[in-house]
This record gives structure tokens, C-alpha cells and sequence, in this order.
């Protein structure tokens, strides 16, 4: 595994995983106010794509959820990566890039929380399955919370210097 053993592909992954979800949260109070945040974009894209790419390495049998999570995570952060990168959030591309940036932390987060539930003694305990209500009510809690987090960062992100705020909007 990457030449590494399974404890040490964990912890990296794991360390990844947290910093990701710091960044993106820095990231997303940066698009709710309309803030471009080059550095902690950077940090957040590449942590939570190599997180998402470091749980393929993990031994399984067959293809699981979270690899498609993955999947849509790592294609979330290409397109956002785009978004910024090539088109610089100009016209439309805006709208992508903060979709995309909500929606590979949502996946991120997503994750860790089905991981705490699993890996966390006192959440397991409470919810041994992910059917368990307790699971699933922390599962519709982080949903409702990016889809309103979403709905704010589509109706507001003008990052500074955007070239496609008219004179009306720019207020």
C-alpha cells in the first residue's frame, strides 16, 4: 500500500482527512463572504483529493460506497480545481467552483462521520449500524446544513476583482 503499512496509510490518511475538512470549512467562510482564499484553497483541493485517493489503497474485496464517494469527491475537486485554476471563477465558473468546493467537504465530512460512528466507542455504542437513528439523524444534520450552506454560497460568492459583477451588483 503505497509502500507503506496499513497503520501509517490510516494515520496519513486520517490527517489528510481533518485537514481537509479545517481547510474546506476556511474555504467556505471564504466563499460565503466572498473571499477567494488562495493558499487554504490550495491546502483544502489537494488534502481532500489525496484523501479521497489514499482510500482506494485500503484493503477490501469489492467495491464499497465510499469508494464511489470518492469517485464523486475527486471529480468534485478536478472540476473545482478547473474552476479556479484555468477559468479564474469568472462568469459562471463562480457558481461551479462553490458548488464544487460544498460538495467535496459535504463528502469529506460525510465520511468522517460514518467513520466516527464506526470507529468511535461512545457513537458506536449509540448507533451500531447506519440504520440506526441516531446515525442517521447525524447524516440528515450534515446534509441540511451544506444544502443551506449551498443555497447561501450560490446566492452570494462575488469573489474580489470578479469581472462579471455588473455595476448593479457590486452595489
Amino acid at each position: 500500500m503505497l509502500g507503506m503499512s496499513l497503520a501509517t496509510l490510516t494515520v496519513l490518511h486520517v490527517v489528510l482527512s481533518l485537514v481537509g475538512m479545517l481547510a474546506g470549512a476556511v474555504v467556505v467562510v471564504g466563499v460565503l463572504a466572498s473571499r477567494r482564499l488562495p493558499v487554504w484553497s490550495l491546502v483544502f483541493l489537494s488534502t481532500t483529493a489525496l484523501t479521497s485517493f489514499t482510500g482506494f489503497f485500503f484493503p477490501v474485496e469489492r467495491l464499497v460506497p465510499p469508494h464511489i464517494v470518492g469517485v464523486v469527491s475527486l471529480i468534485a475537486l478536478a472540476v473545482a480545481a478547473v474552476a479556479l485554476y484555468v477559468y479564474q471563477l469568472s462568469g459562471s465558473w463562480r457558481l461551479i467552483y462553490a458548488i464544487g468546493v460544498l460538495l467535496g467537504l459535504y463528502l469529506n465530512v460525510l465520511i468522517g462521520v460514518l467513520q466516527a460512528f464506526q470507529k468511535l466507542h461512545p457513537l458506536q455504542s449509540l448507533a451500531p449500524t447506519p440504520a440506526a437513528p441516531p446515525h442517521l439523524v447525524a447524516q440528515v444534520v450534515v446534509l441540511l446544513i451544506f444544502v443551506a450552506l449551498g443555497v447561501v454560497a450560490v446566492k452570494s460568492f462575488r469573489p474580489e476583482g470578479d469581472a462579471s459583477i455588473s455595476p448593479s451588483e457590486a452595489g
